[in-house]
């Protein structure tokens, strides 16, 4: 687990242009340090079921991946896990994988039970979560999370974070 810093809130609250909500932890920090993927427990302190785990907050990973999702990417993705058995065998494994990391935390959210994100198991719904899975869990366990992070430019190139906040 990945603790969260002095600051860290601050940065999420300007990525997000909002306050944020019950951080857990960071998930994945960008190459210029910043929090990019943060993770949320399964139920918010206002009592709201929350199955995403691992959650974008970095706006220029985001918009990539809105920007991937409307190519068309997971359209072919869902027709190849109805076609490729060994493909739909390895999300499903992600799907569990993410439950398990969730429910480390020890908090059984009924309403959220056997629910991951971005469609696992079975179809693909949202490339922002499936590539916070990738981030957060490293490479080898989301195979599509890791295929949708594979197709994105190197958003953290281009006038770093700590240039925005600081500016």
């Amino acid at each position: 687990m990945k603790d969260v810093q002095p600051g860290d809130l601050d940065c999420i609250e300007f990525q997000l242009g909002r306050t944020p909500r019950d951080v857990h932890a960071i998930g994945f920090r960008c190459a210029c340090s910043k929090p990019a993927v943060v993770q949320t427990p399964p139920r918010l302190s206002d009592g709201t079921p929350f199955p995403t785990f691992y959650y974008a907050t970095c706006p220029r990973l985001t918009g990539a991946i809105s920007t991937l999702e409307s190519s068309g990417l997971m359209a072919e993705m869902n027709e190849r896990l109805t076609q490729d058995p060994v493909l739909a065998a390895a999300y499903a494994k992600a799907h569990e994988a993410y439950l398990v990391d969730r429910d480390a935390l020890g908090l059984n959210v009924e309403e959220v039970e056997g629910i991951s994100a971005g469609g696992m198991p079975d179809r693909v719904k949202c490339l922002h979560s499936l590539v916070a899975h990738s981030l957060s869990a490293g490479p080898g366990v989301n195979p599509l999370g890791d295929e949708a992070l594979s197709k994105l430019p190197q958003w953290w190139k281009e006038n770093p974070c700590n240039t925005e906040m600081n500016a």
